[in-house]
């Protein structure tokens, strides 16, 4: 789960009593607006959208107002504006109002758990407010750091002298930013931004670091983000109906997360492992109808309800199904490949069957066994398919899969359709 914006945000660093920016919610009354105003001077609106998605800001998702007219203008403008970014569109649930910080200094803070160390890591700058992804090396800090110890101050203090960042920000920065691993380690998350956290002045010749916007993620497999008692449906309105059901099926023995990247696409990819899931995501793009991880050595009848899942939202549009993952060091591809053959059976047993090219490119223990038990389930469907070893190279089998798809969409899907002795409306109908 992911929880963006301050109307949240900032309820869950009262947790650990962080500085952070006032915030109303969508029903806040216009007496409660105007006197935002006349506190803060002006007062920033902005969209609630569940889950995160994109650059607000750049989009011009943010309105400003210093009187009230304005600010519910700029409330109906928003309140429930889309959002799209790439193939993903998000509709806003209401608006939050937030007083204007003052402030000279922005700042960028991120803690996550990097794969790349294998430890909890900080992120800082003090060119916040901005795409951290622009600014030069020697302008950010990435700093892990051992979880048994936890996060210190001097931590913070060490990598902000490593980016010759101004004197007057690092004590009000080391005596703050501590808090925030109490948030992110005792509550199960994953990872926690503030982007920016604004230096106000305090009129006592001392800044005081305020939290201005916030993004987190949570360890599904962590219960206890549960403590912090965050109401069931924060996120799932954001989820497609397929997203929802497949992801009941998480659990510690093989994963199931997936999202829907373009839900027009026609290559409905089964991925095994992050990396593959990755590289096969990128190198799809917009032919690829979803992005999956099914690894982590899934029993049959898992496997099998993730496959029908998959089938009965995704195959009635699709050209190709391709099955796709590294050489795995634990998974047996004979059991997921039967559960996978078994559910494709089953779904062509109850929906009729259709054109389509399978594409397989797997290693691991069982292989041939898995592979032939696939083969023939394919062969008694009638369905064409290419099968990859191990030691082809996986940019080359996704490569191959796209090539399939387009030329399924040039008459292989009716030539296909013709040897399984199909009519035309059965071979293009969906």
């Amino acid at each position: 789960m992911h929880i963006t914006g301050m109307l949240w945000g900032a309820k869950l660093l009262e947790y650990v009593d962080y500085p952070t920016a006032q915030v109303l919610g969508p029903d806040a009354s216009g007496a409660q607006v105007k006197d935002l105003i006349d506190r803060w001077g002006s007062v920033l609106i902005k969209p609630i959208f569940k889950g995160g998605i994109g650059k607000k800001g750049k989009s011009g998702l943010i309105g400003r107002a210093t009187d009230l007219a304005t600010a519910m203008r700029e409330k109906e403008r928003l309140f429930f504006v889309e959002h799209r970014v790439g193939n993903q569109v998000a509709k806003a649930e209401g608006v939050t109002f937030e007083g204007a910080v003052p402030a000279e200094h922005e700042i960028y803070v991120s803690i996550a758990d990097a794969t790349r160390y294998r430890a909890p890591t900080l992120t800082i700058t003090h060119h916040g407010g901005v795409d951290i992804e622009g600014l030069a090396p020697d302008q950010i800090a990435t700093i892990p750091f051992d979880a048994l110890t936890g996060f210190k101050g001097f931590i913070v203090a060490n990598a902000l002298d490593s980016i010759d960042a101004p004197r007057e920000i690092i004590s009000p920065l080391v005596q703050h930013l501590p808090k925030l691993w109490d948030l992110f380690n005792n509550y199960g998350m994953s990872m926690l931004e503030l982007n920016p956290i604004r230096m106000m002045p305090t009129g006592q010749g001392r800044l005081s670091p305020v939290a201005c916007d916030f993004k987190c993620a949570f360890d599904g497999d962590d219960p206890t983000w549960h403590r912090l008692s965050l109401p069931d449906n924060l996120e799932s309105a954001s989820d497609s109906a397929f997203e929802i059901e497949v992801n009941a099926l998480r659990t510690y023995q093989g994963q199931s997360d997936v999202f829907v990247i373009n839900d027009q696409g026609t290559i409905t990819a089964m991925t095994f492992g992050g990396g593959a899931n990755a590289l096969v995501t990128e190198l799809l793009g917009d032919a690829g109808n979803i992005s999956s991880d099914f690894g982590g050595n899934p029993p049959y009848e898992k496997m099998y309800d993730i496959s029908r899942i998959v089938y009965k939202y995704w195959l009635a549009q699709s050209n190709v199904l391709f099955i796709i993952g590294g050489k795995a060091n634990n998974t047996d591809i004979y059991t997921t490949f039967r559960a996978m053959a078994d559910a494709l059976r089953d779904y062509f047993n109850t929906q009729g069957r259709r054109p389509l090219f399978v594409v397989v490119g797997r290693g691991g223990p069982n292989l041939i066994r898995g592979m032939a038990y696939l083969r023939d389930t394919l062969d008694g469907l009638g369905l064409p398919y290419r099968m990859f070893g191990h030691d082809s190279a996986m940019s080359g089998v996704v490569n191959y899969a796209r090539d399939i798809d387009s030329w399924m969409r040039n008459g292989g899907r009716a030539e296909i359709g013709r040897q399984m002795g199909l009519s035309s409306n059965e071979s293009e109908s969906g």
